[in-house]
């Protein structure tokens, strides 16, 4: 499964998932307080009971456990609610009128039973939610998957498309080439000026080619332990050849990380041939590394709109297609990079940090 894949799924599985879960928390809480409030009413009546023994000297044997006990107050001046019901920390308290004005009969609960039978229920209640949880998250799953299938059976068709198309253009591209080699070998074609826009266009198709075949490899993706500074002095060397007139500075000497080799080339091969194209006149590229980052740094313009670079066919120049930074980012997220760019007046430096 492709990157963007995987993030369409969980977005959809989350978003699913997330509020469901929501909903089964809310009306869980909701269903505890209502049952809470009923087990109070179920303590008060208890209370009103016991006092109704009292005055009508009816047995008592069933509340010899210690949990109730009795007394009467007198509280002059004083009117009581006959609503009244407290809840202390280890006690209810109710109070009842008698027949005398200011003399109340004071009823008192213990609370550890009520406690225990609360506690009890708060159990089955997070039980019962953790389970559906469960449930929900099983069916979120399954419906992630299922919603998602049609969109990857598109994708993958698409990419079955693309593939072939590219293994297809691989032998025109391949020809092409060779022939322009034939043609730069003799005299009258040399300097010829549509000869080397011809030259400009299919370089530009080849290195769009090898883009879009690295690319089209991210679900195979191998890892392995990878020499980035060996790499990089072979895409220097390269470069170096297409453009003497700029200075090269490297210092790194031993950066590796786990990274897919193919995957790795193409990121800095496009990110060091740009750091080429878009130099000024005899200029410099300088290759660096610290702990965890690989730093890309060329003299140059500033770059207009830094943080569009990285978009599909986003380019501040005419004469590029702006697709390959694009698949640069692609590939760097396929393999946990982060890329930044930072550019001033004097420079431009692209930063690739690596997964530790």
């Amino acid at each position: 499964m492709h990157h963007h894949e995987k993030t369409a799924f969980l977005k959809f599985f989350i978003t699913y998932f997330v509020s469901v879960a929501l909903l089964i928390l809310t009306a869980g809480f909701f269903y505890y307080i209502q049952i809470q409030n009923h087990f109070l009413k179920v303590e008060e009546f208890s209370l009103i009971e016991y006092a109704r023994h009292i005055k009508l000297h009816l047995s008592m044997d069933e509340y010899r456990d210690g949990t109730y006990s009795h007394k009467f107050v007198t509280k002059p001046g004083e009117h009581i609610d006959i609503r009244n019901f407290s809840v202390l920390d280890k006690s209810f308290i109710k109070y009842l009128p008698t027949k005398k004005p200011y003399y109340y009969l004071q009823i008192i609960k213990k609370k550890s039973a009520f406690d225990q039978k609360l506690f009890e229920f708060k159990i089955k209640i997070w039980t019962l939610q953790f389970l559906l949880l469960l449930v929900f998250a099983f069916i979120s799953y399954k419906l992630a998957k299922s919603a998602f299938r049609p969109l990857q059976e598109s994708i993958s068709t698409l990419d079955k498309f693309a593939k072939d198309l590219i293994h297809d253009l691989n032998t025109p591209v391949t020809s092409i080439k060779l022939n322009m080699k034939l043609l730069e070998k003799k005299e009258e074609c040399a300097d010829n000026a549509a000869l080397l826009r011809v030259k400009k266009s299919v370089e530009t198709i080849s290195e769009l080619h090898e883009n879009l075949t690295i690319l089209l490899q991210e679900e195979t993706f191998q890892l392995e332990q990878v020499n980035l500074c060996k790499i990089t002095q072979e895409i220097v060397q390269m470069q170096q050849q297409i453009y003497p007139n700029i200075r090269f500075i490297q210092e790194c000497s031993n950066f590796t990380a786990r990274l897919n080799v193919h995957a790795i080339k193409q990121i800095l091969q496009n990110i060091i041939s740009n750091a080429c194209k878009y130099n000024t006149q005899n200029g410099y590229v300088k290759i660096y590394s610290t702990k965890d980052t690989l730093s890309i740094q060329n003299s140059g313009p500033k770059i207009i709109n830094p943080e569009k670079i990285f978009e599909r066919s986003y380019s501040s120049d005419k004469r590029s297609s702006g697709i390959g930074l694009d698949i640069v980012n692609r590939l760097a997220r396929a393999m946990n990079i982060e890329v930044k760019v930072e550019s001033d007046e004097q420079s431009n430096t692209f930063l690739l940090r690596f997964p530790s």
